[in-house]
């Protein structure tokens, strides 16, 4: 005991991450057990899985790391059900697992790993494909290393947790509620990174400024839960009409931005190559508006004129990315203005 010790007071100090911890334990726990493979496992009950996570091999039986088997199959599951740790005879025991029968699993011994609160989080275990007496001085020392190994996994689950959790929340950050596209600090941002490519590789950059017109209108006649089906479907008649280069953000009730990233000037008349790419863009963003729009039960679709779009095309070392958007706003509400007189 006092080796076993001294092993353990050199290994958890210096331990800071789960394996480190993991693979000086499982080594001890073959030589104590005389047992082929030693491995920790990982168990998700509300999916229905146990996976193999680390693994100590010496003999002819290999449990793979990355292994992953139905929780109702394991081994593990039946020793905690029936509080059995430890059998030298599983096909007598346990011969309805089919993981163990596949494994070669004669002997097997394993303990749960818990959480502080109580929970399963998975176990650790000792198999052999040979018949193994088990020491009494196994079990309490199977029990210390359980514990130790579920104050690791609990952190590194803890951290995984919090990590998806950051990574979501920067994800809503960025994205806006109702039509999944990016927001305006989200688009803003894309437009600072395109105006750095742009200036590097020497080409021109698109912004087009989207104004649904009528919206309001859309709202109070049909209300505001038809008004979000309606801006939910310009959002993804938007997104398809978008090139693998192209970027869509919502960036108020009812304005849209596109940003893109254009070629290199290949002409000495850049004013005409500019303002070619722009009517393009133009025409292909006010074409993409155009549709029927469902508006929810109860409601009849709308048959939608399409919105009001300016587009800018710019060089981003002579016009600045707020003054783009200036431009490209003007640009919007002067083919807004055209369209209302060309209506009355």
């Amino acid at each position: 005991m006092d080796q076993i010790l001294s092993l353990l007071s050199e290994t958890v100090p210096q331990a800071r991450s789960l394996e480190q911890l993991a693979r000086p334990l499982l080594a001890l726990l073959g030589q104590l057990t005389g047992m082929e493979s030693t491995y920790l496992t990982t168990i998700n009950l509300e999916q229905g899985f146990q996976r193999v996570e680390i693994a100590r091999n010496t003999g002819p039986m290999v449990i793979p790391e990355g292994l992953v088997v139905p929780w109702a199959d394991t081994l593990c599951k039946r020793a905690l059900e029936e509080n059995r740790p430890y059998s030298d005879n599983v096909s007598e025991c346990w011969g309805d697992s089919d993981a163990a029968q596949a494994l070669g699993i004669k002997t097997y011994l394993s303990a749960p790993i818990r959480s502080q609160a109580g929970h399963v989080l998975g176990t650790v275990c000792a198999a052999s494909s040979q018949q193994v007496a088990c020491s009494p001085k196994v079990e309490p020392v199977l029990r210390l290393l359980s514990t130790l190994l579920g104050y690791f996994l609990e952190r590194e689950l803890l951290v995984e947790q919090l990590q998806a959790a950051n990574a979501e929340l920067a994800t809503l950050a960025l994205t806006d509620p109702l039509t999944g596209l990016a927001n305006r600090r989200a688009i803003l941002r894309d437009l600072e990174h395109l105006y750095a490519l742009a200036q590097r590789d020497n080409r021109y950059v698109l912004i087009g400024v989207i104004d649904l017109d009528g919206f309001k209108l859309i709202n109070d006649v049909y209300g505001h839960q038809a008004g979000d089906h309606f801006l939910r479907g310009v959002a993804n008649q938007l997104k398809r009409s978008l090139r693998n280069s192209d970027s869509v953000g919502r960036v108020g009730g009812d304005e849209f931005i596109v940003i893109a990233q254009g070629a290199s000037p290949e002409s000495a008349a850049l004013d005409q190559e500019l303002s070619t790419a722009a009517s393009l863009m133009q025409e292909r963003l006010s074409r993409a508006t155009i549709g029927r729009y469902p508006l929810g039960d109860g409601v009849e679709a709308l048959d939608y004129q399409g919105a009001s779009v300016g587009v800018a095309a710019v060089m981003p070392a002579e016009t600045s990315a707020e003054e783009a958007i200036i431009l490209a706003d003007g640009e919007m509400y002067r083919v807004k203005q055209q369209r209302k007189r060309q209506r009355s």
